[in-house]
């Protein structure tokens, strides 16, 4: 059973999400960050284009957009923002739009991503970078093995949830309750 990408990021958000995107058949009300966070994407596309590879601490290298990656062996889907790819490796780029400090959820899912583009193109891959539109801060992000690990024992846990249709417990952290489009449906935490 495939995944998809943005499955590990919610995940590590709030598990439920991932329960509530597969098991609640409901109509997902598009929330305004998410409106805007596309938009965002589309105007960032356009700009990474021209901008030089040195903001990467890269010399040159070829860019490719909205990488569609289908990775069977990890059993992962997903669509990358941005791959830069050079003579010494591959580099996979995720675009967030947000002000705050990195939190883990993007860097598992970059991992992800990089073992995407390591399983699918062939390359190696060390490190990816998260571009933080607001703020256009790049902050590189070593892949590690600990990273690569906690990944994929998340594949693992999403699989499990998906498997036994059983929801499971809420995020700790309830303020991320309050704008979640699935609050509704999480009697015990509202």
């Amino acid at each position: 059973m495939n995944i998809r990408v943005s499955d590990i990021k919610q995940y590590f958000y709030c598990p439920r999400v991932v329960y509530h995107t597969y098991f609640t058949p409901v109509h997902r009300p598009v929330t305004h960050p998410m409106q805007h966070g596309a938009v965002e994407h589309e105007v960032l596309s356009v700009l990474e284009r021209r901008r030089l590879l040195s903001r990467y601490g890269l010399e040159s290298g070829n860019r490719k957009f909205h990488v569609a990656l289908n990775a069977d062996a990890l059993g992962l889907s997903g669509v990358l923002d941005l791959l830069i790819e050079t003579e010494e490796g591959a580099f996979p780029v995720e675009f967030k739009s947000t002000r705050q400090r990195l939190n883990l959820n993007a860097k598992y899912q970059l991992t992800a991503y990089a073992m995407m583009v390591e399983e699918c193109l062939g390359q190696t891959v060390s490190q990816g970078f998260i571009y933080r539109i607001p703020t256009r801060r790049i902050t590189a992000v070593p892949i590690t093995e600990a990273l690569r690990r906690k990944t994929l024992d998340s594949i693992d846990e999403i699989r499990t949830i998906l498997s036994y249709e059983r929801m499971p417990p809420p995020t700790p952290q309830r303020g991320k309750c309050v704008e979640c489009e699935f609050r509704r449906f999480c009697a015990d935490v509202l």
